[in-house]
């Protein structure tokens, strides 16, 4: 039962799990951070830290949004090292519908 990134993660992307994953399974793209599955070892340490708290078990999860993590963190760089949020991601925490915002493009790893 890994875990996965969902939607109010688009345009937030606060990156405060990043640092306390042991096994450094995010990526990262241009608006959103995924995990990839076959990397996470189900600890649950990343999903309190998540102040938009976009990070959920897979089990507790839409299939879109598995699958979104699935693909992306086979195609996005690896992020081990918490970055910048944008500067209005405390905006984006929490509005509805940011499905249609997300990005496919990779984002700018450290």
């Amino acid at each position: 039962m890994p875990y996965i990134v969902s939607e109010n993660c688009i345009k937030c992307k606060f990156m405060d799990c990043v640092e306390v994953c042991p096994v450094d399974c995010f990526y990262e793209g241009e608006n959103m951070l995924v995990i990839h599955p076959d990397e996470c070892i189900d600890c649950g340490v990343c999903e309190p830290e998540c102040p938009a708290e976009a990070i959920f078990p897979d089990s507790d999860s839409e299939l879109h949004w598995i699958e979104v993590n699935a693909k992306y963190s086979g195609l996005w760089p690896n992020i081990t090292i918490k970055g910048e949020p944008p500067a209005d991601s405390e905006s984006w925490n929490g509005k509805e519908n940011k499905k249609d915002l997300f990005s496919e493009k990779p984002g700018e790893s450290i």
